[in-house]
């Protein structure tokens, strides 16, 4: 499953029901508490008789005692909001049932049972978007984590496999189109305009991964043939007018297929593979069998509405949620506690994919930014956790980036320390150990020390130890030895105050000052709490080049001079190294400059060094456009904040403003040239154009900083005259931060000419949430009134309001009116669909790394939320500690 993406801050960084429930109190799930399930599930059978308001749900379960579980004389089937029509015991009706909280109890005297349960639910009232739930006419399912015991009672855990068959019943006017996993072996026509349809999915799954959709969809239909000869039907099923939106989607879809057949060698194992696209959704994708149902705004792309972001995010999570139906679904999770087992491996697969599709240089930095400014803050707060957590309350809280994003790069660490054909043998033999098991991570880092020749002993910390390691570096030279001399610290965490060393791959290149080259790239683990590494043959100090490609999750502290900076920034030739290189130039001097430690005249030098850095990546011809826009990003204020113990988000807005408009001033005929230039190219999907789209908007952003009234009007000029919506909205964004008619004229037309357009819409309310206009918090007040806006579609929400919590300069507003706006939202929300509101208390959840005023501010919100009661699990968990 593919957790929505968080919007991206203006200039490109990312910053990542039924009727209420009736509260209870969260049960603390621990890993150490794993017991098998009593009883085997191998077949499921499930008739459904579908409508809006009512659909009757009869399921049969062959059921039979677990030989490797402790015997027990009932059996315990999950529901949730659901109560037992009927209930039968080998074709006779039983009375010997009772309910446990939301749970069937059914007593069972032998080996072997068929078991035969009647529900009936009202997709309509379900408005948590989860279970069986209603969206815009459509019938349609999410079920992980804990959704299908919203359909029906069943042993609802990951490591009960079962192979399913299902029948679907329904209005063929208002259901047209009947889909569930698997292969479709028959269908036909029923009385009084009703018709059918049943599936049949060979592979054992758990119930998470059941899918079943029903409504009136158009497909685009395609074919694959695998490695193996086998031919594979494809659809893309969406509502009328989308359908000429899914051309990319399919075209990645199939690129995905034969990618994962080459690098891993994973081949189909159905004749049909599905994707449904879903208005209402509150994740971006699902992996089910066969059947994988998306949110709309990772399917439908076309260069009218769509950026060349949201391409690449169709072609990444189509790619992520194939990738899942080997790691995920063939092989799939013992248990929870096991989540980045497959979501960490999945998001590498998904990352080498895109990589391999693109700019491999560019797409690491991207993944780079999205760990700083999700991950890191996770680890360093109150909800840090391992990627493998030892216990939860509620599982929705663990979708997060430490297990999908730090998860991924743990599996990449292994990558690196093996090479890429050890790596491969690895996860080859996973794959065959485990195929058609729920497997745990310990089993992956076993088939990886088996298959790829690893001792990962000491690595497993990695999965247990919350936390972003600090790496020390200090680089000696005598004679002519360079000596790296490296230390790490864990930091505490909630619940691991003390922490052990674990190995850090870090990549190393030493640059002789004299000839400005390397004489190699070296990996160096650091295994220790403190090591030394030393390096002969250069007759001066020479300049280190460290973790290069990012090849660990760790933060490099070290004392660097500027120089050395500067030259690393101009001529390291690792990219992610030169973009590090410049990134720690700036954020260097930001923070000295919110310390309040520089004096004007080594202020005014700083803003040179950088202003010379940024100057010769416009000048570098031998730079792509694409890098050159990456190196073009200032580090986000969210990153700035965490890269400090206490931050104070008025001071890191007003000193990376300060700096942004240096730049701008002494620049700004380079950055004028540089959008002309970029403007002649026209438009289409290569590099060349990407790229040039890409500096366009950063030279917008750059003018709008140093000179507003030449970037509106070369902003309203770019707007009028775009072609394709990455270049209408990059301008449109630049013009939302200012004030003049252009701005308003602007927004005004783009609501008008896409007011038909969910999606789009969606964009006109996160540009105008996250923009940088002084008024930005008053905007989001009269935004939440328009008539277009709901609380009950995900990607609304998230668009008004997760674009204004990560807008550090309208969230940390002073007066605290934008963390009350947060938690009124959270405490509106919960209700309605408890698993998004979870996610917006994050923010609030920094408030001790804030300055003292807006910290007392942000907690007091935290306390009232929590003081509201009748909170779901899903929020009471977060909210609790995040005051913890």
């Amino acid at each position: 499953m593919d957790i929505a993406r968080t919007p991206s801050a203006p200039d490109g960084n990312p910053e990542m029901a039924d009727a209420a429930p009736t509260p209870q109190e969260p049960v603390e799930i621990r890993r150490e508490d794993y017991k098998p399930f009593p009883w085997l599930v191998p077949e499921i059978a499930l008739e459904f008789d579908l409508g809006l308001e009512a659909t009757r749900v009869v399921s049969t379960l062959t059921v039979t005692r677990n030989a490797k579980a402790d015997a027990s004389p009932t059996i315990r089937l999950n529901g949730d909001t659901l109560e037992p029509l009927s209930v039968q015991v080998d074709g006779e009706m039983a009375s010997d049932w009772s309910m446990d909280g939301d749970d069937l109890i059914i007593p069972l005297a032998g080996e072997t049972h068929e078991l035969r349960i009647t529900t009936q639910i009202n997709p309509s009232e379900n408005t948590t978007l989860m279970g069986l739930y209603a969206s815009e006419g459509m019938l349609c399912t999410q079920c992980e984590a804990e959704g299908f015991r919203r359909i029906t009672f069943f042993p609802d855990r990951p490591d009960v496999l079962s192979t399913y068959r299902v029948r679907m019943s329904g209005s063929k006017a208002q259901f047209p189109v009947l889909l569930c996993n698997g292969n479709l072996e028959a269908q036909g026509e029923g009385e009084d305009g009703m018709h059918w349809a049943e599936w049949h999915d060979p592979w054992p799954k758990p119930s998470y991964l059941f899918a079943l959709v029903a409504g009136d969809l158009v497909a685009n239909s395609d074919s694959f043939t695998t490695c193996g000869g086998r031919e594979v039907a494809l659809n893309i099923y969406v509502r009328e007018g989308d359908l000429e939106r899914t051309g990319h989607a399919m075209e990645s879809l199939k690129k995905s297929m034969r990618w994962d057949e080459e690098v891993f060698g994973r081949e189909y194992d159905l004749d049909l593979f599905n994707i449904v696209a879903v208005s209402d959704f509150n994740m971006g994708a699902m992996e089910n069998k066969g059947l994988n149902v998306f949110n709309t705004k990772y399917v439908l792309a076309d260069p009218e509405t769509a950026t060349d972001g949201d391409f690449d995010g169709v072609e990444g999570v189509i790619a992520h949620e194939y990738f899942h139906n080997w790691s995920g679904n063939r092989v799939t999770c013992r248990d929870w506690f096991q989540l980045s087992l497959k979501e960490g491996f999945t998001v590498l697969r998904d990352q080498l994919f895109s990589q391999d599709m693109g700019s491999a240089p560019v797409k690491r930095i991207e993944d780079v930014r999205v760990l700083r400014g999700a991950q890191f803050p996770e680890d360093g707060g109150p909800l840090a956790h391992p990627i493998r957590p030892d216990s939860y309350r509620e599982i929705s809280n663990f979708y997060t980036a430490t297990v999908y994003n730090k998860g991924a790069e743990v599996i990449r660490m292994m990558r690196s320390m093996c090479g890429e054909g050890r790596f491969r043998a690895g996860t080859d033999l996973y794959f065959d150990r485990h195929d058609g098991e729920a497997a745990t991570c310990e089993d992956f880092i076993k088939a990886m020390e088996d298959g790829a020749g690893l001792d990962l002993s000491q690595f497993r910390l990695w999965y247990s130890q919350a936390g972003t390691p600090k790496v020390s570096v200090k680089l000696e030279h005598a004679g002519d030895t360079a000596t790296l001399h490296l230390s790490q610290e864990v930091p505490p965490t909630p619940g691991q105050p003390d922490k052990q060393p674990m190995p850090i791959p870090l990549r190393v290149a030493l640059y002789d000052v004299d000839s400005q080259k390397h004489n190699g790239e070296q990996l160096v683990t650091l295994n220790e709490s403190q090591e030394s590494f030393s390096f002969s043959g250069y007759s001066k100090t020479p300049i280190l080049s460290i973790n290069r490609g990012f090849t660990a999750p760790v933060v490099i502290e070290r004392e660097v001079s500027q120089s050395d900076l500067v030259f690393l920034a101009a001529h390291d030739d690792d990219p992610f190294a030169r973009y590090e290189a410049l990134q720690d130039l700036i954020v260097g001097h930001l923070k000295a400059a919110v310390a309040g430690d520089l004096s004007d005249t080594a202020k005014r030098a700083g803003e040179e060094a950088i202003t010379g850095a940024v100057a010769a990546i416009l000048a570098d011809d031998a730079l792509d456009d694409l890098m050159r826009g990456e190196l073009l990003v200032l580090p986000s204020e969210g990153y700035l904040a965490e890269t400090m113990l206490v931050a104070d988000p008025a001071a890191i807005h007003a000193e990376r403003s300060a700096l942004r408009a240096a730049i701008a001033s002494a620049l700004e005929d380079d950055f004028v040239a540089l959008h002309q230039r970029a403007s002649a190219v026209a438009y289409d999907l290569s590099a060349e154009a990407r790229g040039a789209r890409k500096v366009k908007t950063q030279a917008l952003i750059y003018l709008a900083a140093g000179n507003p009234d030449r970037a509106k009007a070369i902003a309203a000029e770019q707007y009028k005259n775009a072609d394709n919506m990455t270049d209408r909205q990059g301008a449109l964004m630049v013009l939302a931060g200012l004030d003049g008619f252009e701005r308003t004229s602007a927004l005004m037309d783009f609501y008008n000419r896409y007011q038909g357009n969910a999606l789009v819409i969606d964009k006109w309310f996160s540009l105008q949430s996250m923009s940088m206009h002084p008024d930005a918090l008053e905007h989001v007040k009269a935004l939440a009134e328009h008539p277009q806006f709901t609380l009950k579609n995900p990607n609304r929400v998230r668009a008004l309001y997760m674009g204004f919590a990560v807008n550090p300069q309208a969230f940390h507003a002073e007066s605290g009116e934008g963390y009350r706006m947060i938690a009124d939202l959270i405490l509106a929300l919960d209700p309605i669909n408890p698993q998004t509101a979870a996610r917006f208390v994050t923010p609030l959840g920094r408030w001790r790394r804030i300055e003292p005023k807006r910290s007392a501010l942000m907690k007091a919100e935290l306390e009232r939320i929590a003081a509201a009661g009748n909170l779901s699990r899903d929020t009471s968990e977060q909210v609790s500690r995040s005051l913890g």
